[in-house]
């Protein structure tokens, strides 16, 4: 085959809920894009959040779904963040290949209008989890959240950890249409590029800032390379509306930003909203607390538990949750 014979217009049709890798070898550049729709709007309907609520725990989820998708075995990576802000929690996790389950804890009486997702963050940390599988060990990299957004701990996470120049473009936003069927959906996309050419001395940045030095002191620079400059133009002109956009395909948003250069894409990697729980996980879960928590568990004569990814509700008399009758229980301790 001939490279003239790779050489094709961009598809026009859109592909949801999947990361498009591509490559730009004049610039050593390589990344991936994606597109979400139903599945990014499936886990954030099961919970109702509030609107800035539900685009801060999308970006996050279209963070996840760029960074999770470049596993090459089938574990899990697990985003987390624990800060002060009214979001204190948000967990997403990616197993790979393909799904996908997310969930935030937040305080509504802490939601003001006009919050964006720095402010609702606050301060604390992100980690990062590349979860391996039971007899392999994990692997995570934290960084700290001190008031920026999810693209901001993106970038400071590769310049401190990975030392890989990279850049992450993350939009999430709500689709209102007339006529039949659903009139609010959620959407999402985002982008990810790294610069990475065969001689490592170009991909070289300037060393981090020490912390403790003189006032005045000089500060390693290193000039940049002029590929990765011209990419990084090229990706600051990256608008909200053409990574969320339903009618525009990710192989012509690709083109359009590199057309010039040329750029080579790869298979889709699709994505999927499923949720790894169970009434036999549950059940699992359940028989690892004490017999006296049990107990406490029971409400009107069963014990309810809700998944707190997917909202599922599981139901179990005492009996099926291992309660211990109280006599049985007193006549076991004597």
């Amino acid at each position: 085959m001939t490279l003239e014979s790779q050489i094709r217009a961009p598809s026009a049709t859109p592909v949801d809920d999947a990361v498009l890798p591509f490559d730009v070898s004049a610039l050593d550049v390589r990344g991936r894009l994606t597109k979400m729709g139903p599945a990014l709007d499936d886990i954030l309907t099961k919970h109702d959040y509030p609107a800035p609520v539900g685009k801060l725990l999308g970006e996050a989820i279209v963070l996840t779904t760029l960074l999770g998708s470049t596993l090459k075995f089938e574990g899990r990576f697990i985003l987390q963040t624990q800060t002060d802000g009214p979001v204190s929690l948000i967990v997403v996790d990616f197993q790979a290949p393909d799904r996908l389950r997310a969930y935030a804890r937040f305080d509504a009486s802490r939601l003001e209008a006009g919050q964006d997702s720095a402010a609702l963050l606050g301060h604390g940390h992100l980690a990062m989890t590349i979860d391996q599988g039971a007899d392999m060990s994990r692997y995570q990299g934290l960084v700290a959240l001190e008031g920026g957004n999810l693209e901001d701990a993106a970038h400071e996470y590769f310049l401190r950890s990975e030392q890989i120049p990279t850049r992450v473009r993350l939009a999430v936003g709500e689709e209102f249409r007339g006529g039949d069927g659903p009139k609010h959906r959620w959407r999402g996309g985002g982008m990810l590029m790294q610069f990475l050419p065969k001689a490592p001395e170009r991909a070289r940045q300037a060393d981090l800032h020490p912390g403790d030095a003189p006032e005045g002191a000089v500060t390693h620079a290193v000039p940049e390379d002029d590929a990765w400059a011209e990419s990084r133009a090229l990706f600051g002109t990256i608008e909200d509306v053409e990574l969320i956009d339903p009618d525009l395909s990710g192989e012509r948003l690709l083109f359009r930003l590199f057309h010039e250069r040329g750029v080579r894409v790869f298979p889709v990697q699709a994505i999927h909203a499923q949720c790894s729980c169970s009434r036999e996980a549950v059940a699992g879960m359940l028989g690892s607390f004490t017999p006296q928590d049990r107990a406490d568990m029971v409400e009107n004569g069963k014990v309810v538990v809700t998944c707190e990814f997917c909202s599922s509700v599981y139901e179990f008399t005492p009996d099926e949750a291992g309660v211990v009758p109280v006599t049985e229980q007193r006549a076991a301790e004597s």
